[in-house]
């Protein structure tokens, strides 16, 4: 069950990590960061925060803070060997997901542009799932003790 974990935090932390640097950068494809750029237009018109707040928030500084906080995040989820970390930047990234599955719902976007933001949230729950079965397994294998000291 480690090597799933494993895997996963790799697999997660380097598709946030590149998703980032679509929103930071033009320098992978110029297209695509022109399309993330007017899709946050869009987005910092619906921002949770706007509504109740009557707070409007910049789309450039919007998409440039959602893109570090990934790719921040996605290096801890993918380097980083400390599992509190590692489930910190977890559910962090669970929490862009959500704003992003907010965003895209709250725009109407299609199906074929939310879907990605689902399959991520899915996968980011199922690491959270697999990483607390496997705490779980190692605390029922261990002997019981009474006070520290190991029963005959």
């Amino acid at each position: 069950m480690a090597i799933v974990l494993k895997s996963l935090s790799i697999s997660l932390g380097l598709f946030f990590i590149l998703a980032g640097c679509f929103k930071l950068s033009s320098y992978f494809s110029k297209e695509l960061h022109r399309e993330v750029r007017a899709e946050f237009v869009s987005y910092s018109k619906v921002f949770p925060l706007s509504r109740t707040l009557e707070f409007k928030i910049n789309s450039t500084v919007y998409r440039k803070t959602v893109g570090y906080l990934e790719v921040i995040f996605g290096i801890a989820l993918a380097i980083f060997p400390n599992h509190f970390v590692k489930n910190g930047a977890n559910v962090c990234l669970l929490l862009l997901t959500v704003l992003a599955i907010y965003s895209q719902f709250n725009v109407n976007a299609k199906l074929e542009r939310t879907a990605p933001s689902y399959v991520f949230f899915f996968l980011l729950c199922g690491r959270l799932v697999v990483y607390y079965q496997m705490t779980r397994s190692t605390e029922n294998t261990q002997e019981p003790t009474t006070n520290g000291c190991k029963q005959e």
